[in-house]
C-alpha cells in the first residue's frame, strides 16, 4: 500500500515531475507512431486492394482476347479446311481431265496439250506454311 501511496505523491514531488513528463511524452509519442504506422498500414492495404483490381481487369481483358483470337483461329481452320478440300477435289478432276485427254489423245492420234498438276497439289501436307496448332486458352490463365 505505501508504495501506491509513494506513486500517488510523486506528483507533487519535484524530483519525479521530470520523470512523469518524459514518461507522459514517451507515450504520446507511441500512440503518434502507432497512428501512423495503422495509417500507413491502411494505406499499402488500399493500394494492395487497388492493384489487384487493376490486375483483374488486365486479366480478364488479356482472357477475352485470347477467346477472340481462338474464335478467329477457329474460324480461319475452318476455311483453310474447306479450301484443301477444295483444292483436293480440283486436283482429282484434273488428274480424271489428264486422263481423259491421254485417251483422246492416243485415240485420235492427235497431239494433246495435257497441263501437269502443280506439286503443291500433290502433296498437300507439305505446304510451303505449315499448319501448327496453337495450344493456348483462356482456361490456363484461370486459377
Amino acid at each position: 500500500m505505501q508504495r501506491q501511496a509513494a506513486s500517488y505523491g510523486s506528483d507533487s514531488d519535484p524530483r519525479y515531475a521530470n520523470v512523469d513528463e518524459r514518461k507522459r511524452k514517451r507515450m504520446i509519442s507511441n500512440r503518434e507512431s502507432a497512428r501512423r504506422s495503422r495509417m500507413r498500414k491502411q494505406k499499402m492495404l488500399e493500394d494492395l486492394v487497388n492493384e489487384a483490381s487493376l490486375l483483374q481487369n488486365e486479366n480478364s481483358r488479356l482472357r477475352q482476347n485470347i477467346n477472340d483470337n481462338t474464335q478467329r483461329y477457329v474460324e480461319i481452320e475452318s476455311a483453310n479446311n474447306v479450301l484443301r478440300a477444295q483444292a483436293m477435289e480440283l486436283t482429282e478432276r484434273l488428274r480424271s481431265m489428264n486422263s481423259v485427254l491421254q485417251i483422246v489423245e492416243e485415240v485420235s492420234g492427235l497431239a494433246v496439250e495435257i497441263p501437269e498438276i502443280p506439286d503443291p497439289l500433290l502433296k498437300p501436307w507439305q505446304l510451303p506454311c505449315p499448319v501448327q496448332p496453337i495450344m493456348a486458352s483462356a482456361d490456363i490463365l484461370q486459377y
